[in-house]
């Protein structure tokens, strides 16, 4: 197994919570993360369908089969059980004797969060992060090659062909699972509206333009958006909205939590194609997105990403609210750094103050150094400079 860096904090709360929910997309590692952190512990998947019938019929009854706690595989197959969990809990809150976890994030379900607020700490894993692939790959690959095979552990450790594993992914899990909880019956309509949300990947969402151009109503395009960021696919981006005395942009960005799958779903065929793509550079932003909320995540969140934009076009990708400190960081696809490349950076800067502690770009290339008062990052890096820029994130060294 490789290590993930997310497992020292994914213990951390098992010494404080009775319960600990790891969530996140399908194939991203949650049941081979929990099993390896708590060995001692009795497994079971409700994906097997003869449990799921006893966690659905008599919830009582299966919960008392682990009276010392049991990891819980898939729990939101049994959504009935979270009821009786919270009586279970409050019996015995001894730490770290739950531990759940589910493809879709249950705790966003209307009454779960009521019933499991303050019993139950929730912990997202997303696929590896640069510092994970590096362990599991004997050789390093180009940005563009590894970001178009992107970091599900299965496509990107093995010699499974890419496009044949996203395929399968996208048929298997985003079709059956999101379709099955917004109970779509039009299949087309759906996976047209799946591939237009990955065309306007790094872009302001638009809801109105997305449902037209998908054959949908508005509320439809709302609620299929936040079933796929419920699970673990997509990520709202949210604008800051600190008042530097200009009017700002109120709509979230969007972005999609694995690079491999977007260039699937926009039909990037290899790492040559991406170079050439027209949306190569929103793949990168995505990526480097995608990288920070890595590293945050093990942190625990001690900052929180946004991005910045005003109404005269004025924009940064990526802002991280610490709190007192803001850090600015752009990401360009562009592996030759040329001065204009620093011109949103240097704008924010100039209106933001003080509050802006620091300001970088990250790059597809191997250098990192510093340039004009910005510190210039490799794109593997991202993740590192993430974890100087926010104390406390940098995840616990692995042996």
């Amino acid at each position: 197994m490789i290590a993930r860096s997310i497992e020292s904090r994914l213990l951390r709360l098992a010494t404080t919570f009775p319960a600990v929910a790891i969530v996140g997309a399908r194939q991203t590692g949650k049941t081979t993360l929990a099993r390896h952190a708590f060995p001692g512990l009795p497994y079971v998947s409700l994906e097997a369908p003869d449990d799921r019938e006893f966690a659905r019929t008599d919830p009582r009854g299966f919960l008392n089969r682990f009276p010392e706690g049991a990891i819980l595989d898939e729990v939101q197959r049994a959504p009935d059980l979270f009821a009786f969990l919270q009586t279970v809990i409050d019996q015995d809150r001894r730490p770290g004797k739950w531990i759940l976890t589910g493809s879709h994030n249950f705790l966003l379900l209307g009454g779960v969060s009521q019933s499991l607020a303050g019993r139950v700490a929730p912990i997202e894993i997303l696929p590896f992060n640069c510092d994970e692939l590096a362990l599991a790959q004997e050789q390093a690959a180009s940005w563009m090659e590894t970001i178009h095979r992107g970091f599900y552990p299965e496509p990107a450790t093995t010699l499974v062909a890419a496009v044949e594993w996203y395929a399968a992914y996208v048929a298997t899990y985003v079709d059956r699972d999101v379709r099955s909880v917004l109970n779509v019956g039009d299949l087309s309509t759906f996976e047209r509206f799946v591939r237009l949300t990955a065309s306007r990947c790094g872009s302001l969402l638009n809801l109105s333009s997305l449902a037209v151009d998908s054959g949908i109503s508005q509320p439809t395009a709302r609620s299929w958006i936040s079933v796929l960021e419920a699970s673990g696919l997509v990520t709202l981006l949210k604008p800051h909205h600190a008042n530097f005395g200009k009017r700002l942009i109120k709509s979230p960005k969007i972005y999609w939590n694995d690079t491999g799958l977007l260039c699937y779903l926009l039909r990037i065929t290899d790492g040559e194609d991406l170079s050439t793509h027209p949306s190569r550079g929103a793949v990168f932003e995505s990526f480097v997105v995608a990288e920070t909320r890595k590293t945050l995540a093990a942190s625990g969140g001690l900052a929180e990403p946004f991005f910045w934009r005003d109404a005269s076009g004025h924009e940064v990708d990526l802002l991280l609210d610490a709190g007192a400190r803001l850090h600015a960081m752009e990401s360009k696809s562009s592996e030759t750094i040329q001065a204009d490349l620093f011109r949103g950076l240097e704008h924010y800067a100039g209106i933001a103050g003080k509050r802006c502690a620091s300001t970088t770009l990250i790059y597809p290339g191997d250098s990192a150094y510093e340039r004009s008062g910005h510190a210039v990052v490799p794109w593997r890096q991202t993740g590192m400079r993430v974890s100087s820029l926010v104390p406390g994130s940098a995840p616990k060294p692995r042996e």
